[in-house]
C-alpha cells in the first residue's frame, strides 16, 4: 500500500505546481496586453496639435495676384469711390499645415527710386493652412488718372511679396480675373491690405 500512496502524492504537488506556473504566466500576459493600447492612443491624440504648426514661408506658398473685373488695366470700374481692387492668394504647397500669423509684405516697384508699399491695420488673427489650403488678402488703391491721385504712381506687372515674419521674398506676375496678364497702374504711398482670411482648398 505505501508504494500506491506516494506516487499519488507526488502527482498530485506536481500538477498543483504546473497549475500555479500556468496562472502566473496568463497574468503576467493580461498586464502587458492592456498597458500597449493605452500609450498608444495618447502618443496619437497629441502628435500634432495645429497651435504648434510652423510658420509660413514665402517658397513653401504658390502665391497669385489678382486685378479684380473691371481693373484690368487700371482703367476700370473700381469699387465706388475712385479706387481699384486686386487680390493677393497664397496656397501652401506642402502637406503639412503651417501658421500665416499677419500681413503678408507686399511692395511695386518702378526701377530703384519709385516704389509702392502694402499696408494694413490691427494685428490680424494667425490662420493655420492645411496642405493645399488658401489665404487671400484683398487690396485697394488709386489707380492712375483717379481725381486728386498724385503724381506719385508706379505701373508694373509685377509685385514682389513675403510671407509674413518672413525675410526672405519672391516675384509675382500680376494677372487679370482671368488668369491673363496685366498691369497694376497704382498712385499714393500705400496700398491698403485688408486681414488675411481662409479661402477655398487649392484656389
Amino acid at each position: 500500500m505505501p508504494a500506491t500512496t506516494r506516487p499519488a502524492g507526488g502527482l498530485a504537488a506536481l500538477t498543483a505546481g504546473l497549475t500555479l506556473m500556468t496562472g502566473l504566466t496568463l497574468t503576467a500576459c493580461d498586464t502587458t496586453t492592456t498597458a500597449t493600447p493605452d500609450t498608444t492612443a495618447t502618443a496619437t491624440t497629441t502628435a500634432h496639435p495645429e497651435g504648434t504648426a510652423p510658420p509660413c514661408r514665402t517658397a513653401a506658398l504658390t502665391w497669385t495676384l489678382s486685378l479684380l473685373d473691371g481693373d484690368d488695366d487700371g482703367a476700370g470700374a473700381g469699387q465706388g469711390d475712385g479706387r481699384s481692387g486686386a487680390r493677393l492668394t497664397a496656397v501652401n504647397k506642402g502637406s503639412g499645415a503651417c501658421l500665416f500669423a499677419g500681413y503678408p509684405g507686399l511692395a511695386i516697384h518702378h526701377g530703384k527710386a519709385d516704389g509702392i508699399e502694402g499696408a494694413g491695420s490691427g494685428r490680424p488673427a494667425a490662420l493655420a493652412l492645411p496642405g493645399r489650403a488658401a489665404v487671400t488678402v484683398d487690396l485697394r488703391y488709386t489707380r492712375r488718372g483717379t481725381p486728386g491721385a498724385g503724381t506719385w504712381c508706379v505701373r508694373q506687372h509685377e509685385a514682389s511679396v513675403t510671407a509674413p515674419h518672413d525675410t526672405e521674398g519672391t516675384v509675382v506676375p500680376v494677372t487679370d480675373a482671368h488668369g491673363k496678364p496685366a498691369v497694376l497702374d497704382a498712385c499714393g504711398e500705400t496700398i491698403a491690405m485688408a486681414p488675411p482670411r481662409r479661402a477655398g482648398a487649392g484656389t
